[in-house]
């Protein structure tokens, strides 16, 4: 008898915010598992704002392709275990990531180049590090905060940071990588308890809850002087804010526009200040900087291991949650990384 599994499929595009109703759990037979590959019981997968970019009929051009109805949704970052390996370099018990998530089994080819290659399959040490902790600071998102970081030149130290989204998974790497390398760190997010985390636990210099005034207000009292970086993980009035704020030189690395995922993009009206200003505005991907994925992973994992970095969870419990968990997410009701535990797999 064959092996039953379950997925997660799309069976309709929301037009405005994303629903349980745009999505089912189906039962699905898994495939056989053929030369060169290997079947993983997933433990671990990824819920990212991006996914939300994925959920139309045709994502952003450039970007990764929408995902199919009714279909499995491929491209998305999971922690798995190999229980049958038919490829050189994985053995039965390994612990491996991949791009083949929101499902609880997922026959994987060795050799294929998922997501510009930061989810070709690959084995984890987790003696160093919690398994999903490579979904994390030690993945994707450490690699997205620490390339935003280092593409617009703010590793060096000795400036004014902004970091929008400032509680989210990039966001709360990108405050805490900056500080370590010697910035003065401006965090924003989207809720008392949020800004008092940043500032008791991840102490950061100078935070602001976005929704309790505007944002231009919240910046201006908490970098009276101006700001010489901004990560971007927001968009509209955030990124119109920092375009008044930034001083002569000062550089924008753009990471995502949330703002705008569920909504018409709005702004910013102010973008001339970018000629005005010399400033550099620049936009990035973390696949696009596989090159710094080593160096982050050893900066990233010796700060977690003495402390100096923190890697905050939000963890839903089963594959049906995953759902539920994006639009939490993209809710702003979580912090840190969001997860899918996937406990039931049978």
């Amino acid at each position: 008898m064959s092996l039953m599994g379950r997925q997660v499929q799309v069976v309709s595009y929301p037009v405005g915010q994303v629903g349980p109703e745009h999505f089912e759990v189906v039962d699905v037979p898994v495939d056989p598992v053929g030369p060169g590959q290997v079947l993983v019981r997933n433990t671990w997968s990824s819920v990212d704002p991006g996914l939300r970019l994925r959920l139309r009929e045709a994502a952003p051009e450039g970007y990764f392709v929408a995902f199919p109805l009714h279909s499995a949704m491929d491209g998305i970052m999971t922690i798995g275990v190999v229980v049958e390996s038919r490829a050189d370099g994985f053995e039965v018990g390994d612990t491996v990531w991949h791009a083949l998530g929101w499902r609880d089994y997922a026959v994987v080819d060795a050799s294929a180049v998922q997501l510009g290659g930061l989810g070709t399959l690959r084995t984890l040490d987790t003696s160093i590090a919690e398994p999903q902790w490579y979904l994390g600071a030690l993945g994707g998102m450490g690699l997205t905060a620490y390339a935003g970081l280092s593409v617009v030149g703010a590793l060096k130290g000795g400036e004014t940071v902004w970091v929008s989204a400032a509680a989210g998974a990039v966001g709360s790497l990108a405050v805490q990588i900056a500080r370590l390398h010697g910035n003065r760190v401006v965090a924003s997010a989207g809720s008392d308890e949020k800004v008092n985390w940043l500032l008791d636990d991840v102490q950061v210099d100078a935070a602001f809850n976005y929704r309790a005034a505007p944002v231009r207000d919240g910046l201006a009292e908490a970098a009276p002087d101006g700001i010489d970086v901004y990560f971007d993980c927001v968009g509209g009035d955030h990124l119109e804010a920092a375009l008044d704020a930034m001083r002569r030189d000062g550089r924008v690395a753009i990471c995502g526009s949330i703002s705008e995922y569920e909504s018409e993009p709005a702004g910013p009206r102010n973008l001339f200040l970018a000629v005005a200003k010399d400033l550099t505005i620049r936009g990035f991907r973390g696949s696009s900087n596989l090159d710094l994925l080593h160096t982050m992973q050893a900066e990233l994992g010796s700060a977690l291991a003495d402390g100096r970095l923190q890697q905050r969870e939000t963890v839903f419990d089963g594959l049906a949650s995953a759902p539920q968990a994006l639009i939490e997410m993209i809710a702003g009701r979580t912090t840190g990384k969001t997860l899918v535990h996937i406990t039931d797999a049978r």
